[in-house]
Order: C-alpha cells, then structure tokens, then sequence
C-alpha cells in the first residue's frame, strides 16, 4: 500500500546540531530531543495529527504531494505538518477547512527538528548521532518501516488506543505492499455522531485506480465483509494498535 518515493518537501533544511552524545535514553532508535516530552506538546501534536488527517476525508490539501497520497503518506504528511508553525500563512497554503486547533508544539517546529524533516528511522537499532548523516533518517517511510522502527506496539484492545495511534494491517496476499495504516482519531472533530472510536486511511491506490481516503468508525470495520480486514483481536492480518514513539 506504498507508492515509490518522489520528493516530499522542499529542499531539505539542515538537521540542527545535536546535543553532546546526543542521547537515546530508551534505546527505541529516536533522540531524545525528537521525542515530545511534555504533557502539552504530546496533546497539541496528537490533535494536530489528526485534525490533519481527518481533514483529507473533506478535502485534500494541495500541499499533500499527490504522488505520495496512499496510506503511509496520509500519515507522514499528517506527521509534517502537525509539527509546522500554524500561522495564518500555513491556513493559507492547506487550503480551505483549516483552523488552529490547539497551540503549537513547543519542543521544536519541523524546521527546526532534531532530526531536520528526515523524520523517520529506516533501520533498527539505538541512535547515534551517526544516524543523522548515515541516512538512517529519511523523509520517506513506507507502512512497514513506520510499524517497525518509528512506532511501539500497544496492543490489539481498543481500549488502549489514544488518538493518534496507528492500526497496522498486513495481507500476505497483496504481494508487493502487504502492510496497510490507518490513523486512530478516536472522537473525530466532523461528524463524530457521539462515537470515540474513528479512523482515517487512504485505500493505498492512485488517485487514478481509485484511491482516497476514508473515516469510518471502527465498529463497522469490524463488520467488514473480508474479514481479513476487521480490526479484531481474532484476525491475525491486524497487528493491532501502535504509538509514534516521539509521543511514548
């Protein structure tokens, strides 16, 4: 469900100079200056994140690279511009249906980030500062490497889910991307119909072959007709909920 990997951004901004050592406290592979350590900055990025997503659902922004619009890269531009500065500029630029929704991230704009906008971990292993000129970090990342060196596993039970966790799905049979990723928006800010258990994904295929993205309550997923795709903990294809590791 992952399209090849045309540039995303403009020009990368250099990565800031990282602290002496700069440290992996945790070992998960992510500095700890990437990661959001206060309680404010977790909430402002989550509501960002997804307030951006579920935006994609009314109306895609054209800033949303159309050659990067399937699963993986709802999430990564999500991620993006979760981090930018909301300033009357960026409500300009995304288009109409945006508003600010909660105060900037305090740690660091995307400009500024530990990491510049190499934002995902490409490779197991704990930092080193290495990493951050070795191509470890990069500003792709397709379903599989988000699950496997950006996010942490929380389990297959809803009622572990916070919004702005991811679903992972992998289908075997769909050879060439097994591995599908929907955002967890938990209370959608549209049309939440008094539920608390929303997701947003892109299907995965071009714009050409049908692709789009989708919000559907996870209660009816869990009736899908395939299911192969029910968000339940009796179906192996689903890999259950995971966190972004900036945010754990």
């Amino acid at each position: 469900m992952t399209a090849a990997a045309p540039a995303e951004t403009s020009p990368t901004a250099a990565p800031e100079a990282p602290p002496h050592g700069a440290p992996d406290s945790d070992s998960d592979g992510i500095p700890d200056r990437a990661e959001l350590r206060a309680y404010g900055d977790r909430e402002s990025f989550r509501l960002w994140f997804t307030a951006v997503a579920e935006a994609q659902f009314y109306r895609e922004s054209p800033e949303w690279n159309a050659g990067q619009r399937d699963c993986a890269g709802l999430v990564r531009f999500s991620w993006r511009e979760a981090l930018r500065k909301h300033d009357r500029a960026w409500l300009l630029r995304m288009g109409e249906g945006y508003d600010p929704v909660a105060p900037d991230v305090r740690a660091y704009t995307l400009e500024r980030s530990p990491v510049g906008e190499k934002l995902f971990r490409t490779r197991p292993g704990s930092f080193d500062e290495r990493d951050l000129s070795d191509e470890t970090f990069s500003e792709f990342a397709d379903a599989r490497t988000l699950r496997e060196f950006n996010t942490r596993f929380v389990g297959r039970d809803l009622a572990r889910a916070e919004a702005g966790d991811l679903l992972f799905f992998r289908q075997p049979w769909v050879q060439k991307y097994p591995y599908h990723v929907m955002v967890f928006l938990g209370r959608a800010r549209e049309d939440a119909e008094g539920a608390a258990d929303w997701v947003v994904y892109h299907t995965g295929a071009a714009p050409d072959a049908g692709g789009e993205v989708r919000k559907v309550r996870l209660s009816v997923l869990a009736r899908h007709p395939d299911p192969r795709w029910r968000p339940v903990e009796s179906n192996r294809n689903f890999l259950g909920f995971h966190r972004l590791k900036i945010l754990d």
